[in-house]
């Protein structure tokens, strides 16, 4: 059976991907700050306006004007498609009681239910689901991360929608937001970041994708003003450039297994 495949707007990674995400997935988009997350996020938006799939946009990290001059940087005119009904963007940091589209409250029962209402705007037609970020629903209880990453993909997954979900992960802390997702995620999308000879370089790394023969070279990237994320070339990186402190990576594995416990 043929696996139709949605085309993430980063040429690259769609080769790297046999084409693209598959339809109806669920993908974590993991890695630290400043890595790319949400740029891949804005092209997957604008490749799907392009390719008639509407758009919902949950943002939880910066405002949805925010949001749309980001967009603006890299060519995409996000107004319009907003103006047009294609796009939806949930705004959950402003918090305008006044505008429908806003998250009151930073909970997951409130998150669905909002998603749900604007998937009905778009009826039964497929479309495309972004949540950047949803490690802002568990910042202060991260042992619910798998649960709610849980319920957000069990919940959703009967409304026709193909779901990109950022995660935060920092190296310098026993904080790994990205486990909970990682558990149940279709896909998994990773972003990392070094410094190297008093540079910094960014990174990406395809780790999973059900149904698909993907990539397993890490590739490292640049964001390019204008253009977006674009793909330079596979790296061969020694252990010793990647792994982490003994100790942190001792801080990680207590903290996952205690949020294990708890759950």
């Amino acid at each position: 059976m043929e696996i139709q495949r949605l085309r993430t707007g980063v040429n690259k990674l769609d080769e790297l991907l046999q084409g693209g995400i598959p339809r109806g997935f669920f993908v974590a988009i993991t890695g630290e700050p400043g890595t790319g997350k949400t740029i891949l996020c804005l092209h997957f938006t604008q490749q799907g306006l392009r390719d008639g799939d509407p758009v919902i946009y949950v943002t939880t990290e910066e405002s949805r004007d925010s949001l749309v001059k980001q967009a603006s940087q890299f060519g995409w005119d996000f107004n319009e498609a907003l103006s047009k009904g294609d796009l939806i963007i949930i705004d959950a940091l402003m918090r305008d009681s006044r505008d429908v589209w806003t998250l009151s409250r930073l909970t997951i029962d409130e998150l669905i239910a909002l998603v749900i209402k604007a998937k009905k705007e778009f009826g039964y037609t497929h479309a495309r689901l972004i949540i950047d970020s949803m490690s802002a629903f568990w910042l202060d209880k991260p042992a619910m991360a798998r649960k709610y990453a849980y319920q957000v993909k069990r919940t959703l997954s009967k409304w026709n929608l193909t779901t990109l979900v950022t995660s935060q992960y920092a190296i310098t802390t026993s904080d790994a937001f990205g486990f909970g997702i990682e558990h149940v995620a279709d896909g998994i999308i990773r972003f990392r970041r070094f410094i190297r000879g008093g540079r910094l370089r960014r990174f990406i790394l395809i780790e999973k994708m059900r149904q698909t023969d993907h990539d397993l070279r890490m590739w490292e990237i640049e964001i390019v003003n204008g253009v977006g994320l674009k793909l330079l070339r596979p790296v061969e990186l020694r252990r010793e450039d990647v792994a982490l402190p003994l100790n942190v990576t001792k801080k990680i594995i207590h903290a996952k297994e205690s949020k294990e416990e708890e759950l």
